[in-house]
This record gives structure tokens, C-alpha cells and sequence, in this order.
């Protein structure tokens, strides 16, 4: 059996063969170094609201927020206060332990990023841990996030340094490096990963893992998602890409970073149980649950419940959470934290 120490000093030669495995070996020990870690039948389910729709100055080729083309999106302003805190009510009554808020942004104003404040405080004030993905951020405004207590900022790789220039021009693979250093530097936790089937290699997936691996810190939580192809973007003609090939990353991403969440994000609807059973298999042990995820469709939260019922998987809940997660929450929120329902 594989050292499971954490390392932060992965080769793309040893990433690549673990990608090149044959395909039950790899299975076999990503689920053998989950179980090390993890309760292999819990699964941590996190709510995905968009706080404030589309008109991005960015042109990212997956988006349809982007305002540089022509989507069926309806733009929309910052949601009020009451209208979020409504969304996470809700949310926590389905089983969620997590609220992610996002907004389209290139990075926030400090006008906006008050609002998005008062947004973190009101849902800690539900029991739900707070996670943001609002764009780059400068160093004060990590500080003032890490001083309202945001548990989680995600900030994703999207994909290789070297595929980078292809999907993305407005800003730079260096960009998002610095954004997550001065997120980590203030002690507020990490949530990166990247976006499979846009057209890159194997050897870019195995790159991106490695830069995820070889972070000071791993992220506490990497997404893996599926590019879901939207029209009107540059990104729409993509192939599909193959299903095992999406498991074979998530076990990756299991050994590459064994104390890390890994989770099942977008391209979920696209997804059969099948395929997302083998992931489960392969370690993803957290997932989005709501009908949407930010502009795109996500599968009904009933048919996960099935589904999990199906699987003997359940729902980590909130007190299991944090003691998973370690510390880092502001002194006092672990005692307003309720249990959530059951599947």
C-alpha cells in the first residue's frame, strides 16, 4: 500500500502513471487511501446560489456569464440579504451543511464586498458553514473575509498552466495562484479544483492535479467538474469526454491530496448513477445538492436522496463536519450548529 503521508512534492511523470493505471488497481487504492481518512459512506453535500448573475467582464470559455457572449442568460443584480438567507434556510432543511454564495465577478468592490459580509454573517447565524467564490480578491479584502468569518473561499485552477491561455485571457493562471495565497495567508480554507472535458490532454489534467497537490496546503475541498457545455460560448462544439476518464481523476485527486474533500460539482445532470457511484467509489465524499448550481442545472434533490438510499451513502452531518475538518471557525459558531435531516 501506498505512503498516504501528505506530500507537496508530486512529479507530472508520477502523476501521469497514476492516470495511466489499469483501472481497478487505481480504483482499489484510491478507495484504500479514502478509508484511511474518511468514513468511505458519508458524503458532505454543499448548496450553490448565485448571489449576482451574469454581465462578467471576464472571458472564460465555459461561462455563460461572461457579457463578451451571447448566452440566454438574464443578468441579474446582487440578490437582498433576505432573499439568500431564505436560500440557505432552505437549503439546510434538504440536508446541506455548507452554503456557497457566488457572484460573476472579476473581483468585488469593497461596497460590494460589505453586502457579501453581511451575507456570510447572516447564514453562520443558520449553523451553515460559509463558503464565496467572488473572483480575485486583494490581500485586505481576504482579511476582511477571514475577520467575518468565512469558513471556505473557492477560487478554481480551472485546468493546467499549460491549457490555460486556450479557455482564458483575461486573467492569468498567476492570478488565481495569488488570489489563493492570500486567502490561505488570513486562515481562511481552500476550495480549488478544475474543469474536465474542455479539450485538454491527459498530461494537462495530471499538470492542474499537481499544482493542487503541490500547494503549500492542499485545499480542504477540491471541486472536479464537468464542463457542461453551454450555448454561445467558445466552449460549446467540446467532445464528450469519457466517463472513466473523469473517475480516473477523482481517484487521483484521492491519493494526490488523501486528507482533502473531493467533490462531485458541475455536470452532475449529465452524469448517470452508475458513473457517479464509481466516483463515490473512487473517493469523492462531497457533492452540490440543489436543483441549481449557479446558471446551470443540477440533479433534483430527490433523486440523490434515492440515489444515496440506493448506495448506503449518507449525509455527514454539521457536528461530524467540523471535526473532520479541524479547526479554524471562529471562536463560539460551533455552538449554533443544528443537525440537519436525514436522507
Amino acid at each position: 500500500m501506498r505512503n498516504t503521508d501528505t506530500r507537496h512534492d508530486w512529479s507530472q511523470v508520477e502523476i501521469e502513471a497514476l492516470l495511466e493505471r489499469p483501472f481497478n488497481d487505481l480504483l482499489f487504492e484510491a478507495q484504500s487511501v479514502h478509508r484511511q481518512h474518511f468514513d468511505a459512506n458519508e458524503v458532505q453535500v454543499s448548496t450553490l446560489l448565485s448571489i449576482k448573475t451574469g454581465a462578467c467582464s471576464e472571458d472564460c470559455g465555459y461561462c455563460s456569464q461572461s457579457a463578451k457572449y451571447q448566452t440566454e442568460l438574464q443578468t441579474e443584480k446582487l440578490l437582498p440579504l433576505e432573499q439568500v438567507v431564505s436560500a440557505a434556510e432552505s437549503a439546510r432543511a434538504k440536508g446541506a451543511t455548507r452554503f456557497c454564495m457566488g457572484a460573476a465577478w472579476r473581483n468585488p468592490t469593497d461596497k460590494n464586498l460589505d453586502r457579501v459580509i453581511e451575507m456570510i454573517q447572516a447564514v453562520h447565524g443558520l449553523g451553515m458553514e460559509t463558503c464565496v467564490t467572488l473572483g480575485m480578491l486583494t490581500e485586505g479584502q481576504a482579511c476582511r473575509l477571514r475577520d467575518a468569518g468565512l469558513d471556505y473561499y473557492n477560487h478554481n485552477l480551472d485546468t493546467s498552466p499549460e491549457f490555460y491561455g486556450q479557455v482564458i485571457s483575461t486573467r492569468t493562471f498567476e492570478d488565481r495562484l495569488q488570489t489563493l495565497a492570500f486567502v490561505r495567508e488570513q486562515g481562511i480554507r481552500v476550495c480549488s479544483g478544475g474543469i474536465l472535458g474542455m479539450g485538454e490532454s491527459r498530461r494537462d489534467r495530471a499538470s492542474m492535479l499537481r499544482e493542487l497537490a503541490n500547494l503549500p496546503s492542499h485545499p480542504e475541498s477540491v471541486p472536479i467538474n464537468m464542463l457542461v457545455r453551454v450555448a454561445g460560448t467558445p466552449l460549446q462544439g467540446c467532445d464528450d469526454l469519457d466517463p472513466f476518464e473523469f473517475v480516473r481523476t477523482v481517484a487521483a485527486a484521492r491519493i494526490l491530496m488523501p486528507r482533502s474533500y473531493v467533490r462531485l460539482s458541475a455536470g452532475r445532470s449529465e452524469m448517470s448513477d452508475e458513473m457517479q457511484a464509481l466516483c463515490f467509489m473512487a473517493g469523492a465524499n462531497s457533492m452540490f445538492y440543489g436543483e441549481r448550481l449557479l446558471t446551470t442545472d443540477n440533479p433534483e434533490a430527490e433523486r440523490d436522496r434515492l440515489l444515496f438510499q440506493r448506495l448506503g451513502l449518507r449525509f455527514q452531518e454539521h457536528d461530524e463536519l467540523q471535526l473532520a475538518a479541524g479547526c479554524g471557525r471562529k471562536p463560539g459558531l460551533e455552538q449554533m450548529a443544528t443537525t440537519p435531516e436525514q436522507p
